[in-house]
Formats: structure tokens, sequence, C-alpha cells
């Protein structure tokens, strides 16, 4: 069974970095893509960033974030530097193959002085 833990979520001030990291446990093999999504209390879920044939980010957070991944461990990072407030949010881990797509349980990042 397949599972993706993330870690690395936290409050941090204003204007401060953030390191996000999911590894992925179990059998999984030929991921396609690896990336990160987030959800704000009373909106949906979006997309932030996805590494798969290529690299794509949110409009709002271009410049700012960096994901990167490891194939060989079958894990992925976020780095957030400089955050808003506006970047508060569960944010939760996606890894998808050709037949299946996971989700990790969400790690709480809050922005806030």
């Amino acid at each position: 069974q397949v599972q993706l833990m993330e870690s690395g979520g936290g409050l941090v001030q204003p204007g401060g970095p953030l390191r996000l990291t999911c590894a992925a446990s179990g059998s999984i093999f030929r991921i396609n893509a690896k990336g990160w999504y987030r959800q704000a209390p009373g909106k949906e879920r979006e997309l932030v960033a996805i590494s798969g044939i290529r690299i794509n980010y949110a409009d709002a957070v271009k410049g700012r974030f960096t994901i990167s991944r490891d194939n060989a461990k079958n894990t992925v990072y976020l780095q957030m530097n400089f955050l808003k407030p506006e970047d508060t949010a569960v944010y939760y881990c996606y890894m998808a193959t050709s037949y299946e797509s996971y989700w990790g349980q969400g790690t709480q990042v809050t922005v806030s002085s």
C-alpha cells in the first residue's frame, strides 16, 4: 500500500522560508508526476507546483517557490521563500503514475506575524 508522508509545515513569519518534504512508502513504480497542492479555509484545492514532463507553477508562487524531486528516494520537495499570509493553507503532496494517483494527508502552513 502506497502512502505519502509530508513534513516541514508549521508557523512562519511573513517573508520567511519553509521547506516541505514528501516521501512515498510502499511499492510505487514509474511515477510520472510529483507535485504540491494547497487548500485554504473556504477555498478549493489548487495546484501550487508540479513536476512531470515539465515543471509548472501557479502564478501566485512563481519566483518564490521551487519544486524539486529525488527519484531514487521517491521524494518531492517544495522550497518556499518570501512567504506571504495568503500562502497560509494545508499543503498536500501528490504523486501519479499512468494508472494511479496518490495524495498525502496534508501539512499545515501558517504565515503570520
